[in-house]
């Protein structure tokens, strides 16, 4: 069982944007299982009213497609972890395809994404998996692609002079 200390030493996400809780289980190069409990304090919830319907309380789908895909990023460079988005190799999403959209998550449940290795090329993984909670299906990725780059490639040319110095 890996907690959010070894989650933040993997990836950059900090704060109200990092929606991975604990990796329970990890194969480096083949798969990992990570968990994500919804509470009723979550930020998305903020603007709701007293009088909001339970339907109301409905976890963003977005929320959920973002979470996977931090999970989905911890298998990719769970060996070669970098969590500061300014030096050395970042994350880059590339694509989600054949994302099938199931039930709903509420305040209450948790979240237990499954993320496996489908084939890596270089610095460039593709990777598969589901969303479950409660054993409900709540989201099916077909394919995410997740490409490693040096952050000075990203940075436009004046930037780049100056990391050179």
């Amino acid at each position: 069982m890996h907690g959010i200390d070894r989650i933040k030493n993997t990836i950059p996400h900090r704060g109200e944007i990092l929606l991975v809780d604990r990796v329970a289980d990890v194969v480096p190069g083949t798969r990992l299982t990570a968990y994500k409990a919804v509470s009723g304090n979550e930020p998305c919830y903020a603007p709701l009213g007293q009088d909001a319907a339970p339907a109301d309380y409905a976890y963003p789908t977005s929320l959920v497609i973002e979470s996977w895909a931090q999970s989905a990023v911890l298998l990719s460079v769970w060996e070669n972890p970098n969590p500061d988005v300014l030096a050395g190799k970042v994350e880059l999403a590339g694509s989600i395809g054949d994302a099938v959209i199931g039930e709903r998550a509420y305040p209450g449940d948790v979240l237990e994404h499954r993320v496996r290795l489908v084939k890596s090329v270089d610095e460039t993984a593709i990777l598969a998996g589901e969303t479950l909670a409660g054993g409900r299906e709540v989201l099916r990725i077909g394919s995410f692609v997740v490409a490693l780059r040096d952050v000075t490639e990203l940075l436009p040319a004046p930037d780049r002079a100056l990391l050179s110095v």
